[in-house]
């Protein structure tokens, strides 16, 4: 029996394309880091390390140490960057929001598999530090207070769409696969790890990501908003 919902953010709570965010995201960030005194070019093969860093984490380290650790050994001379970014977050950031493909509140949603008796915790994939994700969520009318958990990279070892990644979260909020279902937009990140750990599954239909092309035929799909139905279903 389902007790806990688990529901992606980037492209599922947040109506936008993730490429267009990731160009906004990185280009402002970039800009700040620049004011900062960084060279442009050099900051993002830089973050780009540091990211892979995170996506490569074998769980020796939180996310966000795999990140900071690389990051400062390319730039031992330079300004420590994550005060900086910690600024970043709470301010310039919320510009990205100009990637949402429209305005939407999402509590009622998120009240509704409430209200229905599940527990919703937020996996988001954690290469954010919280304040990172409290401002995205702001852009959809959600705050920390709406879920069980939430994943960052303070708290979590583990990327999408690594299966440990999952294990770790359901571990955290002490369910077992099967009591847990996955609401994501990613085919490769959230639909296909989920059915690994043998999680139900069901697929947010309107910003989909499935690059490789995988076979859907074997997953429920559909907009947002009739998530709970599928779910009253089972």
């Amino acid at each position: 029996m389902i007790k806990t919902i688990l529901i992606d953010l980037d492209g599922t709570l947040l109506p936008f394309v993730q490429d267009e965010f990731i160009k906004l995201y990185f280009g402002t960030l970039t800009q700040y880091a620049v004011s900062h005194g960084y060279e442009a070019q050099k900051f993002m093969r830089d973050l780009y390390k540091g990211c892979e860093a995170m996506v490569k984490n074998d769980g020796s380290r939180l996310n966000g140490a795999a990140f900071w650790e690389t990051f400062r050994e390319e730039n031992p001379d330079k300004e420590d960057m994550e005060p900086v970014c910690d600024e970043y977050y709470v301010g310039e950031f919320d510009k990205v929001k100009a990637c949402l493909k429209y305005q939407v509140d999402r509590r009622p949603l998120i009240e509704s598999f409430k209200s229905a008796g599940f527990e919703v915790a937020l996996a988001t994939t954690p290469m954010f530090p919280r304040s990172a994700v409290r401002t995205r969520l702001a852009w959809v009318g959600l705050d920390e207070s709406d879920f069980a958990y939430i994943t960052d990279y303070t708290n979590s070892h583990f990327c999408k769409p690594n299966p440990q990644y999952y294990a770790e979260l359901i571990e955290k909020l002490g369910r077992k696969p099967s009591e847990c279902l996955m609401i994501g937009n990613s085919v490769l990140e959230d639909m296909i790890p989920a059915e690994k750990l043998g999680m139900e599954r069901f697929l947010a239909s309107e910003f989909v990501e499935n690059p490789k092309n995988a076979d859907l035929s074997g997953v429920n799909q559909g907009a947002l908003d009739k998530a709970l139905d599928y779910i009253l279903s089972l």
